[in-house]
């Protein structure tokens, strides 16, 4: 159950307008956070997660590192019970658990949540508006709401949280239509240089590994 949680939220949030139905101040922040991310050819992100449903009283959270190269749609997201990466075309899951990996195709549809763009989420298929500012441990937030332009979404609502100072995404919410809450928090951010090998499974480094091919 939670790994299918797990994957679930990264696909979502992990995972980037129509010009008539935008907000002129949330536009304007949001290009000041375009421009930061267009400045970092591989960004690493130590983050935090939870996934919720207030109604059914279900929480789960654990942490983990994202290393994305959005311009080529490369991702690589480490955590204590799997690793999710991708070379632009094809996804692996690494279950660390069961030794057991599964390979599909890259979801390229107008309606996926791709963890590579997770920083760019916003640039196409949203309309989007800015609410209220806050203010926590000292620091000053935009609050940003983004819904879906396009049918067929399993979630109505994405919230983000930007931080006022350095024009980064401090905190992501996606609000699914079964009620629950998908909560990822940015702990650190910085440019990052690795080598292109670590977003495609390298079957050699794991030793006994299965192998699940689902395309």
């Amino acid at each position: 159950m939670k790994r299918t949680f797990l994957t679930s939220f990264i696909l979502f949030a992990l995972c980037s307008l129509s010009i008539a139905q935008t907000d002129p101040k949330a536009k304007s922040i949001l290009a000041a956070v375009s421009k930061k991310y267009a400045s970092m050819p591989v960004i690493k992100a130590d983050f935090s997660y939870t996934i919720e449903n207030p109604k059914s009283k279900m929480k789960h959270s654990e942490s983990g590192t994202l290393y994305t190269q959005s311009k080529a749609n490369k991702y690589k997201i480490i955590t204590p019970s799997q690793e999710l990466m991708s070379d632009g075309k094809t996804q692996w899951t690494y279950l660390k658990q069961d030794n057991e990996v599964n390979v599909s195709d890259v979801d390229n549809s107008a309606n996926s949540l791709n963890p590579a763009r997770i920083f760019s989420i916003y640039e196409k298929g949203y309309k989007y508006v800015a609410l209220p500012d806050i203010k926590q441990n000292g620091k000053v937030f935009h609050v940003i709401d983004l819904t879906p332009t396009t049918e067929g979404n399993n979630f109505f609502k994405i919230r983000l949280t930007i931080d006022k100072a350095t024009s980064q995404i401090a905190k992501t919410m996606v609000f699914d239509k079964n009620g629950n809450r998908y909560s990822y928090v940015i702990k650190s951010l910085t440019s990052a240089k690795v080598s292109n090998s670590i977003f495609a499974f390298q079957t050699a480094s794991y030793p006994g590994v299965e192998v699940v091919d689902l395309r």
